[in-house]
């Protein structure tokens, strides 16, 4: 019998309901993961964070494209090789931490599920699948129970907003949310990176710049994010924003609405967010609410105009929240400035916590380690 089912997601609602109250099973603290995606920016995170946050690993396996086959990468003082993905490779697999784009995951996820695998997914696959719970661990970690053997991860804009506004709306529902976006290269991948840094050598010697992750230019200039078009003028970035804001908080009818800015930064996004209420919600009772708030750091120096900034956030596990203002133009209107490492909890320090958060509450189930008493 098995835990994680299906392609089409559909959980055997009896047989979790007698996993998760049978004595007779008992779960191993080690884990065994595959990464999918190992060699990308967001994979090569995982595996630091592996290791750094010590996560109970018991095997740790590398998986990638046919092109990154062969490469080493090291964990735990150890070299160990990536490996082309296969229907093979996800064999004697517990936990599939996968950033390897919409089109990979949608391919692999539901081969990792039937060989009996948790997948955290960290692409925009399954985010708005109604069978598939999308998590922020310090926001919604219930979410994560309801899970047939694929659990997402939110965008990293959506995810780093929601750290900062969560802890507010759980002490005062949101009627409102606006939101701009700065987004650093990094959020299209490490090649973009290297990309930006190149086109600034190219600009500064008065050459063209080259342009292959971007439409246009980055460094030194600022675009919408270049994602697709709806027909009401927002694009794809914008409306993930919309719709996973509304799947995390469950809240069907949130208004919200988002402009997304590409800016040139290396790495760490950051966002200005307005806020509104049904009645005031005071700056001095945000800034509690706020510091006391997991994940979050309060950054705010008005002297010294010192607020969140990326160069700070670079690195950072926490996201800093900042700038907390009364909308002048509103009442019952709130502002607050952010900064968070896109990379990191935009991406993969969230996915670490979900298999964190899967452990702890023995949500996964390793086939070689199940015991009957």
């Amino acid at each position: 019998m098995r835990l994680f089912v299906t392609s089409k997601l559909q959980c055997d609602k009896d047989f979790l309901d007698n996993y998760k109250n049978k004595e007779d099973i008992r779960l191993s603290s080690q884990i065994r993961v595959a990464i999918l995606g190992a060699t990308g920016a967001v994979g090569t995170e995982l595996i630091e964070l592996l290791e750094a946050r010590q996560f109970p690993v018991a095997d740790l396996k590398l998986l990638a494209s046919p092109r990154s086959a062969g490469r080493t990468l090291s964990f735990q003082g150890e070299s160990l090789p990536v490996e082309p993905v296969s229907e093979e490779a996800f064999k004697d697999v517990d936990l599939v931490l996968a950033s390897a784009g919409g089109s990979t995951s949608k391919a692999w996820a539901a081969k990792a599920t039937e060989a009996g695998a948790v997948v955290v997914d960290n692409s925009s696959a399954f985010r708005l699948d109604p069978n598939v719970p999308l998590v922020v661990p310090e926001v919604n970690p219930e979410a994560a129970a309801s899970h047939c053997g694929i659990i997402a991860n939110p965008n990293c804009t959506t995810i780093l907003m929601a750290m900062a506004v969560a802890p507010l709306h759980q002490v005062q529902p949101i009627k409102r949310l606006v939101v701009a976006t700065y987004q650093s290269a990094s959020g299209a991948g490490a090649k973009a990176m290297e990309e930006v840094k190149a086109q600034a050598r190219a600009i500064l010697n008065e050459q063209t710049p080259p342009t292959e992750s971007f439409p246009y230019p980055l460094a030194f200039n600022v675009f919408p994010h270049n994602s697709p078009w709806n027909e009401q003028g927002y694009c794809e970035e914008e409306m993930k924003m919309v719709s996973e804001t509304r799947k995390i908080f469950d809240v069907p009818d949130l208004r919200v609405s988002a402009t997304c800015v590409r800016v040139p930064v290396l790495r760490a996004h950051s966002e200005t967010v307005n806020l509104e209420f049904e009645t005031p919600f005071t700056v001095e009772q945000a800034k509690e609410v706020l510091a006391e708030a997991p994940g979050v750091k309060l950054v705010e120096d008005w002297q010294g105009n010192y607020f969140p900034m990326p160069i700070d956030a670079t690195g950072c596990d926490d996201v800093l929240v900042g700038r907390i203002r009364s909308d002048i133009s509103h009442p019952c209107g709130l502002e607050l400035w952010l900064s968070g490492d896109q990379i990191r909890k935009g991406a993969a320090l969230n996915a670490v916590q979900i298999a964190e958060l899967l452990v702890k509450d023995n949500l996964i189930r390793p086939s070689a380690s199940v015991v009957s008493v």
